[in-house]
């Protein structure tokens, strides 16, 4: 069938106009984020030997950042999880970022924490193919944020530490609340959530939220 110029150029100008109304409304892409360690440059000499760097399998979204080759163990009071990804680059402190669903099988009992917050969370023992570690704190469950850039912040009025809420559609339609936002020059839009979260509502990697708090003071 043959459509009209006519007709294909008002295809193309809808096409066109809903495209440009997305980028006045505040969405923003989804990221889930499975179990995973950070570690300090000792401490990765610890579980991997003296001088040891980690080697890139892939990038991650947030330009620096990546996903190693090598993996850890996790070691908890009742059982264990192997193959952990440690993330790069090196960080001053040892994080461990697992789900509550992890929590159970290790016999840990781990709180939600912004990411760096981990004063007073449980330890835990995480063993390398040259040492072990004995963290006396260190593992939480993320809490769910938005990584920001400073134009986008700045295009819906938000700021570093505020608290929204965010909208994803789907089979199982979900509003999330108390999302912290964090922005900074160093971040790529992308909303973080853990397996827990978006398992339980049918979300994956790619997957695109709104926020909704304060609608009417987030479109320019």
């Amino acid at each position: 069938m043959l459509y009209s110029r006519e007709f294909q150029k008002k295809v193309v100008d809808e096409v066109t106009r809903r495209i440009k109304a997305l980028e006045n409304e505040p969405y923003v892409p989804i990221g889930v984020s499975n179990r995973h360690i950070h570690l300090s440059q000792i401490d990765l000499e610890t579980l991997f030997g003296e001088g040891y760097q980690l080697t890139k399998m892939r990038d991650l979204k947030h330009p620096g950042n990546f996903a190693a080759n090598e993996t850890v163990t996790l070691v908890g009071p009742k059982g264990e999880i192997t193959g952990v990804r440690i993330l790069g680059p090196v960080r001053s402190e040892t994080q461990v970022e697992i789900s509550i669903t992890d929590s159970f099988p290790l016999g840990l009992s781990i709180p939600v924490r912004d990411s760096g917050n981990i004063a007073g969370t449980p330890g835990i023992i995480v063993k390398g193919p040259k040492g072990t570690l004995d963290l006396k704190e260190g593992v939480i469950a993320a809490r769910r944020h938005i990584h920001v850039p400073p134009e986008f912040a700045e295009k819906f009025q938000l700021k570093d530490r505020d608290i929204v809420t965010v909208e994803i559609d789907g089979e199982r339609k979900t509003i999330f609340e108390n999302v912290l936002i964090r922005v900074s020059d160093k971040f790529v839009l992308e909303m973080h959530l853990d397996t827990d979260e978006a398992n339980a509502c049918g979300i994956k990697n790619g997957d695109v939220g709104i926020i909704r708090k304060g609608q009417e003071n987030l479109c320019p």
